[in-house]
């Protein structure tokens, strides 16, 4: 990465199809204290806007680069003032199976206008749970976290044993268990 393209270190996610770099830009210059909220709005977007037309050349070497290298799109992306602004990404094919009951929810999303297809209807879903589940995943991926560390601990204790933060031997979630 060139010295100076961001404000500060990137942030960087990969997927098979896909490499996005994202990093901070400095504010906008000039903007008042007392500017109202369409004045900031507007002073974000040029300032975003300002920076990728700014730094395209030298974004498309190093995406050229890292194409050739990792075999992935590389797509970019700025934050500046508390919005974040991804300019083009991959847009992926996923297949999967569904069940009548799940064919018709993208099926009345459909017939409610919402989506033209049941691909469209799909994505619309994945954006909503993904607009309005920040919490649920993150407290997600922390149990999943749990997991790991339980599992590495393996069934080879003695039963009185307690695992580490987690309910000792013979506690209430065996009690559950046995019917208690």
């Amino acid at each position: 990465m060139p010295d100076g393209l961001y404000a500060s270190p990137v942030e960087v996610t990969v997927d098979r199809e896909e490499i996005c770099v994202v990093g901070p830009i400095p504010g906008p210059a000039g903007l008042a204290k007392d500017a109202t909220p369409a004045e900031r709005d507007a002073a974000l977007d040029g300032r975003i806007a300002e920076f990728r037309e700014r730094t395209r050349k030298e974004r498309m070497a190093v995406a050229r680069a890292a194409e050739r290298r990792y075999r992935r799109k590389v797509s970019w992306g700025a934050e500046c003032g508390g919005r974040r602004e991804i300019f083009t990404n991959v847009s992926a094919p996923v297949m999967t199976r569904l069940r009548q009951p799940q064919r018709q929810v993208l099926d009345t999303l459909i017939a409610a206008g919402v989506a033209r297809s049941r691909s469209e209807a799909l994505g619309w879903c994945v954006r909503l749970v993904e607009s309005h589940a920040d919490d649920w995943l993150r407290e997600l991926r922390d149990s999943l976290e749990h997991v790991r560390h339980v599992r590495a601990q393996g069934p080879d204790r003695p039963a009185d044993e307690a695992p580490a933060g987690g309910a000792p031997a013979g506690g209430p979630a065996q009690d559950a268990e046995d019917g208690a």
